[in-house]
Order: C-alpha cells, then structure tokens, then sequence
C-alpha cells in the first residue's frame, strides 16, 4: 500500500509480497478490505493495550504522556501508522483512527474537568476534535519528513502548547489581546 497505493494494489500483489496462496488469504479475511480493517483495529488494540497502564494518572494531570506513548508506538510500527494517516481504502482507515482517538480524548478532557470541578468553554466533542486533528497532522507529518525531532521533544511541545496556548507558542508573553 506504501509503494503502489491502496487502490492499485490487488489480492494478488498481497499473496504474492506475503508469500501465501489466495486460499490462505481468503480464509482470513474477505477483501482487500478487510485485511485493512483488520490492520486498523490491531493498531487500535495494541495502542490501548500500551495506554492501559497510563489510566490510573489522575484526570487532572497533563503529563503528556498519553501522547508520548502514541508517537512511540507510531516509532514502532511506522508503516501501518502511514497507511492509516495517508487515508488508505478512501480514507476509511484514516476515519477509523481519527473516531477512536477522538472519542478517547473526549472522555479524557471531560474526565478532567469533573476532576478540576470545572465546566468546559468548548463543547468535549469539538475540543477532542481539534486536539486529534493537531496530533494527527503533527504525527503524519513526523513519520512522512523523517524527522529527528524525538517522540519526547514532540510530547514536551504539544504538551506546552495545550498548557501554554498558541499565543504563549509564538512567542508572546502575558495575556492574549481580547
């Protein structure tokens, strides 16, 4: 899929790069389709699994993280988080991806505000929204340019700016301009 594309590449092409006959294929999964399906929710469970143990921090805490383990992860298997970001299988893989994230981070930013005993000024669906729409494209962009940013120095800076805010990010010091 990362050479040719998801929408060039047939049964064929995948039995053959993976050395099994299309009965073996077939016994697995229907289509092209499902095996893409099924790369998806093996990203999506093994990302969970490493995040479990990140649950017991309590819900008022940012550390960062949460994020940290995600670009470690992203590390580890670069290839399938670069199919899932590019929007492989007409962007079904990318959607997948971007609903889990952002009904997680949802729960999360609603966790911590019941903690902090606050009401949140932006509705928890739009505020998830936003924060995995900045981590996808920051995560997109540090697999596809091989940067040398580390995941650490990436999860300090996002960190910062959800605790600091863009006005603080550029630069400026004190309160944003009303």
């Amino acid at each position: 899929m990362l050479e040719r594309g998801y929408a060039a590449i047939t049964v064929e092409d995948i039995t053959e790069r993976a050395d099994l006959g299309r009965a073996t294929f077939y016994t697995h999964f229907a289509d092209k389709g499902a095996l893409l399906d099924h790369i998806v929710t093996e990203l999506i469970e093994e990302m969970r699994q490493r995040l479990e143990p990140l649950s017991g921090v309590p819900a008022q805490e940012f550390s960062g993280e949460i994020v940290l383990e995600l670009f470690r992860h992203a590390a580890q298997e670069p290839d399938a988080y670069r199919v899932i970001l590019r929007g492989e299988g007409d962007g079904r893989a990318l959607r997948r991806f971007v609903e889990d994230r952002s009904a997680a981070t949802a729960q999360i930013f609603a966790a911590r505000s019941a903690a902090h005993g606050t009401t949140l000024r932006v509705d928890a669906e739009i505020l998830a929204r936003a924060w995995v729409g900045e981590l996808v494209s920051t995560l997109s962009w540090w697999l596809e340019s091989g940067s040398q940013t580390s995941a650490e120095r990436i999860a300090e800076q996002l960190r910062d700016i959800s605790l600091r805010g863009r006005y603080w990010a550029t630069g400026f010091d004190g309160e944003p301009p009303a």
